[in-house]
């Protein structure tokens, strides 16, 4: 039996089929807690917008007209929602912190194991590595975060980066090149 695309899903839900809607949120909750998270580096804020989403998701899945793929619709939705959130949160954020964060629960963005490696020093090496360059991206902007998550993390091309995004492919590449510029600057201080 072959599985219902998330586009007939999305389809069905806007009918109002919640079984329909079930199986979406089961497809794609993880992802979306996933990149709810880097774009927010809070657990309980990520859990609750990525939840609001899926609100949002069966409000307007009549809306969806099949021009984009549904992850890409989804997920614009999703990153849309997440940085109205840190807009609208940055003074209390600036005046009060971030808050302690829940560690143990928060995913990697490079959730991948390393290649395999006889060395084992060699395999601490490239995870420390792994490990300052994420620290370094607690530094980055929204934007430049969830770009780099939205390719990095998901494996979205750029082009798809850019819809999510809802901007010109060439204004994602240029958030994907100051991150990674960025980046390399924060872990060449750390080296120094």
């Amino acid at each position: 039996m072959v599985e219902p695309s998330d586009e007939a899903l999305c389809g069905r839900v806007g009918d109002g089929d919640e079984a329909a809607f079930d199986v979406l949120v089961e497809r794609h909750r993880q992802r979306a807690f996933r990149l709810a998270w880097s774009i927010l580096r809070d657990t309980e804020e990520a859990r609750d917008l990525s939840q609001e989403a899926f609100l949002r998701l069966f409000q307007t899945a009549a809306s969806f007209r099949g021009r984009a793929r549904f992850s890409t619709w989804f997920y614009r939705l999703l990153v849309n929602l997440c940085l109205d959130h840190r807009r609208k949160h940055r003074w209390w954020h600036q005046v009060f912190g971030a808050g302690e964060r829940e560690r143990e629960d928060e995913p990697s963005l490079l959730d991948r194991q390393p290649a395999a490696v006889d060395d084992p020093v060699e395999a601490i090496g490239r995870a420390r590595t792994v490990a300052r360059v994420w620290e370094a991206a607690e530094r980055l902007s929204p934007q430049q975060r969830a770009v780099l998550a939205l390719h990095v993390q998901e494996e979205l091309s750029m082009s798809e980066v850019a819809a999510v995004m809802g901007c010109a492919e060439a204004t994602a590449r240029v958030h994907l090149h100051r991150a990674l510029a960025a980046l390399r600057t924060l872990v060449r201080k750390e080296d120094v």
